[in-house]
């Protein structure tokens, strides 16, 4: 007959105790055991002294006759120091099923997603933020560049304005003297002898005789007569 040292359940519904027995291996959970050799209550605080009471001299005696722990019956002789438990690997039995990585993919799907449509709100809000601010600086001055915008007005002299202005006063004098030396001008160019002068024709009855002008000038107009010219050549 195989033997195993298991726990039988007892206690009311959703508050468990539990018996450490000795029993055979084909018996049903909570059916005949051969003997009791601990206790173990679940609903008591880790630390606690009663949480798992055991019969250390019954437990080394059929552990040597050949029964065999259960796995939770083994961790509690191997905290107690009865029997050591091997350490055990199984990584693929933490590994979520193919429908559990579905769901996390999904999740940390939406997730970036969600994340991303955060962040395009609130580069949009910035932007928004920062157009209105630029457009309200633009449109309305604010108080510091009316200050400075005043301060330039009145520390700008006048003088540009009034060199703008025409100056009546002194205008038609300028205006004269320049008339004056334009008619100046076309006297002397009239006065001065064009190339060709000896050529000019005699002049006619409408202008001034020579004769008079040279009166004035005290020359004599009377030609020399023929005798005269003689007797200065000989």
């Amino acid at each position: 007959m195989a033997l195993a040292i298991r726990l039988t359940r007892g206690g009311a519904k959703k508050r468990p105790y539990y018996r450490i027995v000795v029993a055979d291996s084909r018996s049903p959970r909570d059916g005949r055991f051969i003997e009791k050799v601990g206790s173990y209550n679940p609903l008591l605080a880790k630390d606690s002294p009663e949480r798992v009471k055991l019969d250390a001299e019954r437990i080394s005696h059929w552990l040597g006759v050949g029964a065999q722990p259960s796995d939770r019956v083994l961790r509690f002789l191997d905290a107690a120091g009865i029997r050591e438990r091997a350490a055990r690997n199984n990584p693929k039995k933490a590994e979520p099923g193919e429908k559990a990585k579905e769901r996390t993919e999904a999740r940390a799907t939406r997730e970036s997603e969600a994340a991303e449509a955060a962040a395009a709100a609130e580069r949009t809000e910035a932007e928004a933020v920062v157009a209105e601010d630029v457009e309200t600086a633009t449109a309305e001055p604010t108080a510091e560049a009316e200050a400075v915008t005043e301060e330039v007005a009145e520390q700008t002299p006048p003088v540009a304005e009034e060199a703008a202005e025409p100056d009546t006063g002194e205008a038609p004098a300028e205006e004269a003297a320049a008339e004056q030396a334009e008619a100046t001008n076309e006297g002397e160019s009239t006065a001065e002898p064009a190339e060709g002068a000896e050529d000019v024709p005699p002049p006619s009855a409408e202008s001034p005789q020579p004769a008079e002008a040279n009166a004035e000038s005290g020359e004599s107009t009377d030609e020399p007569a023929e005798g005269a010219a003689e007797d200065t050549k000989a």
